[in-house]
């Protein structure tokens, strides 16, 4: 990806080059790339005489940034204790199998980064996925197609098992 210098210095203008809007600038940067890229990051260390590592630092401590290249919609699986025991697990097949990715990775048209999440804080309507701002409760295999189809995932349908007829010889 092009990363801007001007684009990113205008962010960190924006902000006033100070070192307490760390955050905020790191969250501009984000919005407009979907993660950090490593230019970016070594502009503002250097913008804001931060060491570098500093700014990786926080940057790699907050959940809401990635250092790597992220889909244009995020997929959070929870598993924790309560989606877990409802079948969290098995959604989480479902997406991976759907996305053809596992948990981590990003789809190679960069639709989708699939993620998991020791709790969204829904107990009570688990299993539960987020995607982006969405929250998705009693989620169960069968949801999986239709929730993707909403953020523009064209699922193939299901493969319908063969006739067991067919296979069978004709009775004598």
């Amino acid at each position: 990806m092009n990363v801007s210098q001007q684009k990113i210095r205008s962010i960190i203008n924006a902000h006033q080059s100070l070192k307490k809007n760390l955050i905020a600038i790191l969250l501009n940067i984000q919005a407009e790339y979907n993660y950090l890229p490593r230019e970016s990051l070594r502009a503002v260390a250097s913008a804001l005489d931060i060491p570098l590592c500093d700014v990786v630092g926080v940057a790699t401590f907050y959940r809401a940034f990635s250092l790597t290249p992220r889909g244009k919609h995020t997929a959070l699986v929870c598993l924790g204790t309560a989606c877990y025991v409802r079948g969290g697990l098995k959604v989480l097949e479902e997406f991976e199998q759907k996305l053809e990715i596992k948990a981590g990775q990003t789809t190679a048209d960069d639709q989708f980064t699939l993620e998991t999440v020791a709790c969204l804080g829904c107990c009570a309507i688990g299993p539960v996925v987020q995607i982006d701002k969405d929250y998705h409760g009693h989620t169960t295999s069968i949801k999986v197609a239709p929730i993707l189809k909403k953020y523009g995932k064209p699922v193939p349908a299901a493969k319908k098992p063969a006739n067991p007829r067919s296979s069978r010889k004709p009775a004598r």
